[in-house]
């Protein structure tokens, strides 16, 4: 399962929640302002930003901001 980190208020994040959850596809979110290893963990991926959703998946790739279908062509890839 993908991990998607994400905040309250971002609407990138939400959007890209609706459209998996409209694909099927299964994923944890994660707030980066709860959590601040969270957050670390997402600056580390972006060169030090904060930026979201960043989309780690269960091989460790990494994806900030990705569309619906970059999401589903790296999920049927790695089926």
């Amino acid at each position: 399962m993908l991990t998607m980190y994400s905040t309250a208020w971002c609407g990138y994040c939400k959007r890209l929640k609706r459209q998996m959850d409209d694909a099927g596809i299964p994923y944890e979110v994660v707030d980066i302002e709860s959590d601040p290893t969270a957050e670390q963990l997402v600056r580390d991926a972006n060169n030090g930003n904060a930026t979201v959703p960043t989309v780690v998946f269960p091989d460790g790739t990494v994806m900030t901001n990705p569309s619906l279908r970059q999401v589903t062509e790296k999920v049927t890839s790695a089926a």
